[in-house]
């Protein structure tokens, strides 16, 4: 009776089993099929712009030391304040773009005038060694003549007195701003900025120079990208190494060249004694400058400078009518306080402040 009932069963045990194997492997298949479409998606990335230009590091230097053959400039720009000081929080407020007469000589040699609504706001130039700036407008307590010397470390200068001013229209609260910003510019920044300094020849022994490559995503530039679109760009990057003892060196200089169609020097980095980032300058829109004597130079550059918490941006108004490599004379370069500006002399206040006992 035992084994008649386990044999009455066997075809329904049967047919169970193969249900389930028919399950089973109508599951496999499905899911077979589910993954590998998973598996084949397509994942939007940012493309690589090619073509790719090879460049020695001798190429490289050769770039730097064209664009620093230029000896002068003298154009009309337009000037744009950007206030960084909330960067950490991911703000920057940007202020309204001014006109900007500038003459820069080698070595180090600026004089800018910088206007607002067809008046003069400020002047400022620098030998190579000093610097003077006279803030002519804006509320009382920004209204100086400052002296001080290129490489010295003053920090912040702060306004003299409270001095609140009512916001009586828009063109006076961004007079106030800009005035704000431009008590604590130097004009040599602009100087190193527009006339990128040498990498001499023969190299001094203790520099030495270092080639690699990078790339690096950012939003796409080219006239016909999607809004939104982004790019991976290749970049040489050719580092100016100061040899500070025997097996150490810190970086001085870091220079970016876009390898995209061309070998273009797109962005310069400086950094200080401790190695921290001194100023970054971006370069853009390479074209023909002047009339007679020409150069071919960006004519459009970013200039940020994070210790001291702004950036500015400068573009030539009529790239043909600037002035390329002229010579003038040193007192062009050296201003003086014809408006009667109460005088702050940078120089005598840090001495001041050293010999002064707690």
């Amino acid at each position: 009776m035992h084994n008649s009932s386990c044999l009455q069963k066997t075809p329904r045990a049967q047919s169970a089993v193969l249900l389930l194997l028919t399950i089973s492997l109508l599951f496999e298949t499905g899911c077979s099929s589910l993954f590998g479409k998973l598996a084949r998606k397509e994942v939007g990335v940012p493309p690589v712009l090619t073509p790719l230009v090879e460049a020695e590091s001798s190429q490289l230097i050769a770039e730097v030391n064209r664009l620093a053959g230029t000896k002068s400039i003298h154009a009309k720009l337009d000037i744009q304040f950007q206030d960084t000081s909330f960067a950490s929080s991911g703000i920057a407020e940007k202020y309204r773009s001014a006109d900007a007469n500038v003459t820069v000589q080698r070595p180090g040699k600026v004089y800018l005038v910088i206007q607002f609504l067809l008046a003069d706001i400020a002047r400022m130039t620098s030998d190579g060694e000093h610097f003077r700036v006279a803030i002519l407008k804006g509320d009382e307590k920004y209204r100086r003549f400052v002296k001080g010397t290129n490489n010295a470390i003053y920090g912040e200068l702060k306004a003299n007195g409270s001095g609140n001013t009512p916001n009586k229209s828009q063109s006076i609260k961004a007079e106030r701003v800009a005035v704000s910003a431009l008590s604590n510019l130097r004009p040599q920044h602009l100087t190193d900025a527009l006339l990128i300094q040498p990498i001499t020849q023969p190299r001094a022994p203790n520099l030495f120079y270092s080639k690699s490559e990078f790339f690096e995503e950012e939003p796409d530039s080219r006239p016909q990208a999607k809004k939104g679109a982004r790019v991976v760009r290749s970049y040489y990057l050719l580092e100016e190494l100061l040899q500070t003892a025997p097996g150490e060196a810190r970086l001085r200089r870091r220079f970016w060249f876009d390898r995209v169609g061309a070998i273009r020097l797109a962005r310069l980095q400086t950094f200080d004694e401790r190695g921290q980032l001194d100023t970054d300058v971006s370069y853009f829109g390479d074209r023909t400058l002047g009339q007679g004597t020409t150069a071919r130079l960006p004519s459009h550059i970013e200039l940020t400078r994070p210790k001291d918490q702004y950036k500015l941006s400068l573009t030539y108004q009529a790239p043909e009518s600037v002035t390329i490599d002229r010579e003038y004379e040193p007192t062009v370069f050296v201003l003086e306080n014809t408006t009667g500006l109460p005088e702050l002399d940078l120089d005598a206040q840090k001495n001041t402040r050293a010999t002064t006992p707690p």
